[in-house]
């Protein structure tokens, strides 16, 4: 291995959305000017601690497989040092974006961003699998995904094995009013996203019924859309900014933003104006947990922590802490395998036997836990871990509606 290069701090540039304004494609370079994926490379000193903690590296035991292995990778191609190759794009492809890597390194490598960057010089010169286009295309447009989710559940139970990509789809729930609702103190915005329109209208209406409770008012912002993230992530550079544009304008005018899915929370984030907060809406609960009363529930769940949870936006001490309220329930934490379930956005539908191989250690666990249901908080884990089992998969707010004492005292 060659000497490690000293740390280069990365420019000015990068600080400020530069994921959604394409500052890191080749098109944005001008003339002479530092390439920034060169500069976000020179950060790494090579050192090796991100190895235990990344899955795909954990499988495969391949340098080539590792953060640092891309990172040289990437580094290469951006001074074109080598040509890329259908071989060394394939590794890149395979990277799970879970980002574990970027929260143990001591260098502050900015990995998630090098990895977009990447991937949207990757997307400039070769076209995307057809199905990538096909769910980029269908979560950009909410009424024929909808449409198309509400056919594929009617035909879900006809459909052979190999079709059933992800679990049926849930009835449409109408909106729960337990009780008449205390007087609305607080009015924020929900994102509602894209494949969650159909998959999470239960977890929507858990969250008004605790929202409720609080004298909190849910809006769900109309014109608002998917986030982008998966576009962003597999170099659609475009549409991920198209898609950020219109989630501006729809929830301009909303100082709190909720966000039910941890691996949605940070580009629209970084899609809204400055000042705009966007919380997790387990945060947004534990911070007023006090105001919620909890009925004693003895039961045994298994808690999977999404990697965008843990290394993203950073709720887990929130979601432990609502969890621990509740008398009686008894949380066993998954924690196997490759650390990953090997959802990673659309990598579940493009390369589905090596998503199940990340996720069969989790199931596994869940299964001998004796836990009768698993929760989870990010809509594509969930999607992707309840397809490998029979037993409930819910997000963990859903569960906590079930456990509200809504008898409030006079």
């Amino acid at each position: 291995m060659s000497a490690p290069r000293p740390p280069t701090p990365a420019p000015p540039a990068l600080t400020s959305r530069a994921l959604t304004s394409g500052a890191l494609t080749s098109g944005a370079l001008t003339s002479g000017a530092p390439d920034p994926l060169v500069a976000l490379a020179d950060r790494c000193v090579q050192c090796g601690l991100c190895l235990p903690a990344c899955p795909t590296y954990g499988r495969d035991r391949l340098e080539t497989e590792s953060p640092r292995g891309r990172i040289a990778l990437v580094r290469a191609w951006a001074l074109d040092t080598i040509a890329p190759t259908q071989t060394a794009d394939a590794h890149l492809d395979r990277c799970l974006g879970c980002r574990s890597c970027e929260a143990v390194c001591p260098a502050g490598v900015e990995y998630g961003r090098l990895l977009v960057g990447a991937r949207q010089r990757q997307r400039e010169r070769r076209p995307a699998a057809w199905r990538q286009r096909l769910i980029e295309g269908l979560a950009a447009r909410p009424r024929w995904l909808s449409a198309g989710l509400g056919a594929y559940r009617l035909a879900h139970d006809w459909l052979p094995w190999s079709l059933r990509w992800l679990p049926r789809p849930p009835a449409p729930v109408r909106r729960l009013v337990a009780r008449p609702p205390a007087p609305a103190t607080a009015r924020v915005g929900l994102l509602v996203g894209c494949v969650a329109r159909v998959y999470e209208t239960p977890v929507r209406a858990a969250l008004a019924q605790l929202c409720r409770a609080l004298g909190v008012e849910l809006d769900p912002v109309a014109g608002q859309g998917c986030c982008g993230a998966l576009h962003e992530h597999a170099g659609n550079n475009g549409a991920a900014q198209r898609l950020a544009q219109a989630n501006r304008r729809a929830f301009a005018g909303h100082d709190t933003v909720l966000s039910l899915a941890s691996g949605c929370q940070d580009a629209l984030t970084r899609s809204l104006a400055d000042g705009a907060r966007v919380l997790d809406a387990l945060a947004f609960l534990a911070e007023r947990a006090g105001d919620l009363r909890w009925r004693p529930n003895p039961l045994r769940v298994a808690l999977h922590l999404p990697c965008t949870q843990r290394n993203v936006v950073k709720s887990v001490p929130a979601l432990r802490r609502l969890l621990a309220g509740v008398p009686g329930l008894v949380v066993i934490e998954l924690d196997a395998g490759y650390g990953c379930c090997g959802a990673s956005g659309t990598q579940m539908f493009a390369d589905p036997a090596r998503a199940a191989e990340y996720r069969a250690p989790l199931i596994e666990q869940f299964q001998r836990s004796g836990a009768q249901r698993l929760l989870s908080a990010n809509i594509g884990c969930r999607l992707h871990l309840a397809n490998g089992t029979a037993l409930p998969v819910q997000h963990p707010v859903e569960f906590l509606a079930e456990c509200l004492e809504e008898d409030r005292p006079a």
